[in-house]
């Protein structure tokens, strides 16, 4: 059975896993990676995110097109990303106060 992950956007550094990969398998990376296939560095559960690039610590990552979230560590290509190597941006947006967000 070939196993795939989605990428959504051309600008996603990370695709989701449509069944669980395990390291040493290859896993075709189908959406707008159109077919690509990416080799599996660690288990990474089924609907959890696969780095489809190297990313650096610090660095914003990106899924749908948009900063889902911040490297911790460094994260290297075909490696699980999730809490213990990334904090959540998504909704960080709507934790200043509105003063806040209008730059006062």
């Amino acid at each position: 059975m070939e196993k795939t992950a989605i990428q959504i956007k051309e600008s996603d550094h990370v695709a989701t896993a449509t069944v669980e990969l395990l390291p040493a398998e290859t896993v075709i990376v189908s959406g707008i990676g159109n077919g690509r296939p990416m080799k599996v560095e660690e288990r990474i559960p089924r609907g959890h995110k696969i780095a489809l690039r190297d990313i650096a610590a610090q660095e914003e990552i990106l899924k749908y097109g948009e900063i889902i979230g911040v490297a911790t560590q460094p994260i290297s290509a075909g490696h699980w990303v999730h809490v213990h190597n990334c904090r959540g941006a998504k909704g960080r947006r709507f934790d200043a106060t509105p003063a806040q967000q209008q730059g006062e």
